[in-house]
């Protein structure tokens, strides 16, 4: 059995988890998290950096990392990776003149070693908005069917 395999069933039975929650500047990741938490969302601020929410569900507690998007952070995204048990990727479903930026940014990132097997979500965010593409013409976008995707755990969900 090897070291990671070795660490994953420790912090199975931990039951905790480091959730990486990414994608573009202006994507809603921020939002999607105070939702979660059950935060005001009226005043949110780009996050500079990266921020850390943990959340207890269930038996389980997550740690949740927003990190920054803007393309001045994105370089800086691997020194995340480490031990992350799965990626939640925000997609501006309105935003359609940086789609082929967010392929290409999801890609880069699924090639990472580091991120080895994590499952990953996919968001179509701000479904509510009138100019939002659909979940399959995202799902088009980013090419799922590209070989990143055949042998990673995923699933893309709408979001408002």
């Amino acid at each position: 059995m090897g070291f990671l395999s070795i660490v994953r069933k420790l912090r199975e039975k931990e039951k905790e988890m480091k959730l990486l929650i990414i994608g573009l500047d202006n994507a809603g990741k921020t939002t999607i998290i105070r939702r979660f938490n059950g935060e005001p969302i009226d005043t949110i601020a780009p996050t500079l950096g990266f921020d850390i929410k943990t959340l207890q569900h269930k038996q389980y507690t997550l740690n949740i990392w927003d990190i920054g998007g803007q393309q001045t952070i994105r370089t800086y995204w691997r020194n995340y990776f480490e031990v992350t048990d799965g990626l939640v990727w925000v997609v501006d479903s309105a935003d359609r003149w940086r789609l082929d930026t967010c392929r290409d940014e999801l890609k880069d990132l699924l090639q990472e070693e580091q991120l080895g097997g994590a499952s990953l979500l996919i968001f179509a965010n701000k479904q509510d908005l009138p100019d939002a593409l659909s979940v399959d013409q995202i799902a088009e976008h980013l090419d799922l069917g590209a070989p990143q995707f055949k042998k990673r755990h995923y699933c893309i969900k709408a979001w408002s």
